[in-house]
This record gives structure tokens, sequence and C-alpha cells, in this order.
């Protein structure tokens, strides 16, 4: 059993948890609590690391895995969570080319620019999962995906939407254009209702910043400006929320068609 936060393994586990720039070197990331650990592909999965106090429950789970005990204190102590659940996982990172988002008519994507909420990142993937999305595609200023708010955030959509992170997201955008995809930006500019649209072919959203919204530049590449009606006295909404209107407003037409 481990009883010391000096092992190396636990300095792993913190190390992973608190720098991105480890876990890209690690190709690894952390992910917390039973559900997480049983929807995680069983090939992704590293280690396993138990409380001591929940071993015994969770043996019928751990069959077939490489795991260790923790003692409570420990573990208490490797957790990034305010009422740990006494199983933590290390997991593979998944890697994706843009190829593997691209579903010919029925691409669907959500497309980020500079998104600096972990939490807001999170439910844009659960969200688009369960809209139906074929992707996400980000620039390299988003925050790190395998942030632990993030990966709490997607609820396990983590391990099923595929991603890319763009070295250039102009190149990458005007490659999806070429490919026949129609990007629609949530812009202030905008001048038809996000509803108006068809977006029943191959599809792309673009979000931008919470605080600053889409670059020109990146606007400048959408073919529509399209925009949410508000009423009473809000000017804007809720990154994930306007993503999450505009994901299920092609989901509706889609299964309408």
């Amino acid at each position: 059993m481990i009883t010391s936060t000096s092992n190396q393994q636990m300095k792993h586990i913190l190390a992973l948890e608190k720098k991105a720039k480890y876990r890209r070197e690690e190709q690894q990331f952390v992910v917390e609590g039973r559900k997480m650990f049983a929807e995680a592909p069983r090939e992704w999965v590293s280690k396993v690391y138990v409380a001591e106090s929940v071993v015994e429950e969770m043996q019928d789970y751990l069959d077939g895995y490489p795991y260790e005990v923790v003692s409570d204190s420990v573990f208490k102590a490797i957790s990034d969570t305010q009422t740990p659940q006494g199983i933590l996982s290390v997991v593979k990172m998944p890697s994706y080319e843009l190829t593997d988002l691209w579903k010919q008519d029925q691409t669907s994507l959500l497309i980020l620019e500079s998104v600096q909420d972990p939490g807001n990142l999170g439910t844009m993937l659960r969200t688009g999962e369960g809209a139906g999305i074929t992707g996400v595609i980000m620039n390299k200023t988003t925050v790190d995906l395998f942030n632990p708010k993030t990966i709490r955030s997607t609820m396990g959509s983590i391990y099923r939407v595929p991603f890319f992170v763009a070295e250039d997201l102009e190149e990458t955008m005007q490659e999806l254009k070429e490919k026949g995809v129609k990007l629609y930006a949530a812009h202030l500019k905008g001048t038809m209702q996000y509803d108006e649209p068809d977006y029943t072919g191959a599809t792309g959203f673009l979000i931008g910043n919470e605080g600053n919204g889409l670059s020109d530049e990146i606007a400048n590449l959408a073919d529509t400006y399209i925009k949410i009606p508000m009423e009473g006295k809000v000017e804007s909404l809720n990154a994930a929320i306007s993503a999450s209107l505009l994901m299920y407003e092609a989901n509706r037409q889609r299964r309408r068609k």
C-alpha cells in the first residue's frame, strides 16, 4: 500500500493533474470517480489507484486492471475533487487526425477559438456528444482539454468525441471550406437568426473567447454570421450555452430531414 505523497507514482499523478506541459509530454491524463473509470476504454487505462477504505467493494470493477492501493490520507492529497470517491485512473491520451472528424455531408463540427474556461469546454464536449456532432476543433490557445476540471465536465464524453487541436486554425478552416463545410459564426454583427440557415449538410459552428468573442481573422472565414435573439437587457449568452443552442438546432433539423 502506498502511504506517502513522496512516492514517485503519487508525484507523477500530481504533476499530471497540475501541469498541461507534463500531460502532453507523458501523453497521459487523470480521471477520478467510478463513472469515469467504468466508461474509459480498457486499453486506454494505464494504472488505477484505489483508496484503502473502498478497495474491497471495488474488487469486481478492478478485475484485470493493474492497480495500487493508496492510504485514505494520501488519496485525499492526490484527489482533485472535494469529495473523493476513492478511485483514480491514469489514462492514455487519445489522438485524432482532422479526417477522423470528417463524415461527408453528415459532418457537424464545433470550432473553438481561445475558449478559456475549463467548465465551458467540458460542457461543450458533453453537449456536443448529445447533439451528435462529429468532432471539436480548437486552436492552441484554447484551454487544455485534459485539465481535470474539463475532464470532469465532459462526464465521459472525452472518451467518445473526436477532437483536433489545430496548429493554424485559419489553415484548418480553409481546408474544411474546400471540403464543402459551411461555417457559421455566432457573432454580434449577425443579421440572420440562428434557426434560419439550413444545417442539414456539412456544418461547422464557430465559438470564440468568453470575453472577446471571435477574432476578426477567424470570423472573416465564416460563410454566414448568425445571431441568437436576446430579450430583456441581456447582451450575450455563456459560450457553452450558445454552442449548445447551435448544435441542437442542427440536430433538430437533421432529425426532421
